[in-house]
C-alpha cells in the first residue's frame, strides 16, 4: 500500500513529518536510488529509500485481526497446487501470519498479525493461553457415556507419536453430539486423536475463543480489526 513518503520517514523513527518533509527538499532522500520529490508516494515493502545514501528501517504499523476460518482452506503462507489457502479469502496489504493454526477440516476464530512477539507470547506452552472449541462427534451416546467421555479428556488419554498423555482443562457435553471444550496446550490435531483414542470421529470442529478474544458474531470468512478491549487482552 503506498503512502506519501514523508509519512513513512515518520513512521520509521527517524524524525518528524515536518523535518521528513524539510530533508525532502534538500534532496538528501533518494526513492529507489532517484532523488526524490516532495509528494511522492511508496510502498513500505516494494520500495527503497534511504537518507544521505543511507537505508532507513522501517518497521511496519501492527496489525491485529480475528478472522473466521471456514473449512477447506489451510493456515501457511506458503501456497501449493491445487490447495485452498486462507491468505487466497483475506488478501490484505500487508504481510500476515497466523497466530497458531487451524487444521484444514477445522473451522472458527484464527487471530492474525505481523506481530512476532505477540505471536510468540500468544502461542508458547509456558503462557497456557486457554483455546475454546464446539467439537461435533460422529454419533450419539448415551448419559453415562458422555460423563464418562468427559472424564477421560479430564483425567487425560495417550495420544502416542511421541506426544504421550493429554487432557483437557475443561470439557461438557451440551447437546446434539457437541461437546464444548477448552484447551491450553496445542498438540498436532490434539482434539481429533483424543476422541479417537475414545473410538470416537469428530465431525466437525470449532474454535470459538482465544487467549479472552471470542468469535461472537462474525460470520464465516469475515475478518475484522480487533478492538481496544479485545487488544487489551493478548498485550
Amino acid at each position: 500500500m503506498k503512502e506519501v513518503l514523508q509519512k513513512i520517514i515518520a513512521q520509521s523513527g527517524y524524525c518528524s513529518r515536518r523535518q521528513a518533509e524539510q530533508l525532502i527538499k534538500k534532496g538528501r532522500v533518494k526513492l529507489n536510488k532517484t532523488t526524490a520529490q516532495l509528494g511522492e508516494r511508496a510502498d513500505l515493502n516494494l520500495d527503497k529509500i534511504t537518507i544521505d545514501d543511507k537505508k532507513i528501517k522501517i518497521t511496519p504499523k501492527k496489525i491485529y485481526l480475528k478472522f473466521n476460518k471456514p473449512r477447506g482452506y489451510t493456515c501457511s503462507n506458503r501456497t501449493f497446487p491445487g490447495e485452498k489457502n486462507i491468505f487466497q479469502l483475506i488478501n490484505y496489504p500487508v504481510r500476515l501470519f497466523s497466530v497458531g493454526r487451524l487444521d484444514k477440516d477445522s473451522c472458527g476464530l484464527l487471530l492474525l498479525t505481523n506481530d512476532g512477539a505477540i505471536s510468540q507470547k500468544l502461542t508458547h506452552p509456558k503462557y497456557s493461553h486457554e483455546k475454546k472449541y464446539l467439537v461435533t462427534i460422529n454419533k450419539k451416546l448415551s448419559l453415562a457415556e458422555n460423563k464418562k467421555i468427559e472424564e477421560q479428556l479430564r483425567t487425560g488419554v495417550d495420544i502416542g507419536e511421541g506426544d504421550g498423555k493429554v487432557k483437557v482443562k475443561a470439557i461438557k457435553y451440551l447437546q446434539n453430539n457437541v461437546f464444548s471444550l477448552t484447551l491450553t496446550e496445542g498438540k498436532k490435531r490434539q482434539i481429533r486423536r483424543m476422541f479417537k483414542k475414545l473410538n470416537l470421529l469428530v465431525i466437525n470442529l470449532q474454535r470459538i475463543e482465544f487467549a479472552g478474544i471470542k468469535l461472537a458474531d462474525l460470520k464465516e470468512g469475515e475478518i475484522r480489526l480487533l478492538n481496544k478491549e479485545e487488544l487489551k487482552l493478548i498485550k
